[in-house]
């Protein structure tokens, strides 16, 4: 999708755009992450050496990208990555929508707007994952047509392992 394009869905759609994850409004949105993932699973450390890798390096180019949906304010609300896994085959991470915003299908236009990003890139699959505490990720996941897989990454935390073809 190219930059500033928006998602074709209700009215009010977001506004994607490539940002850095090293530079605002990206690398705020992903420290809100982390410290949110770190009160829902006790301990765990996105970037812990036992996790799976998604820096700045994974998440840009050539084979990645770091997308951040604005509202019609022009407000960033979510955003969320795709990582090369070789293969014709990406990984989608670190996706996260703000909290005032939930609630509003945002995440739903992110994960569309970061397979179309995929599918840009010419990766044929994506896979995801999401961990036990999250279940409405997964039921997002499964309705958006991902095929439930083995652990792929290594990510000790995730109980959902998903693969689409795109």
């Amino acid at each position: 999708m190219a930059a500033g394009q928006n998602v074709g869905m209700a009215q009010g759609a977001l506004d994607f755009r490539p940002v850095p994850l090293d530079q605002d409004p990206a690398r705020a949105m992903v420290v809100a992450m982390r410290d949110e993932i770190a009160s829902i699973y006790a301990g765990v450390v996105l970037d812990g050496p036992e996790m799976p890798k998604a820096g700045p390096r994974e998440l840009g180019p050539p084979g990645g990208v770091f997308l951040v949906g604005f509202d019609s304010e022009g407000v960033a609300v979510c955003g969320g990555g795709v990582k090369d896994l070789g293969d014709s085959r990406c990984e989608i991470k670190r996706m996260y929508v703000v909290p005032e915003a939930r609630r509003r299908g945002y995440a739903r236009e992110l994960l569309v707007a970061l397979e179309d990003a995929a599918r840009e890139r010419g990766y044929e699959i994506a896979r995801l994952d999401t961990g036990p505490r999250q279940p409405s990720s997964e039921r997002m996941y499964r309705e958006a047509g991902y095929q439930e897989i083995a652990n792929f990454n290594g990510n000790p935390v995730a109980s959902f392992f998903g693969e689409k073809p795109l």
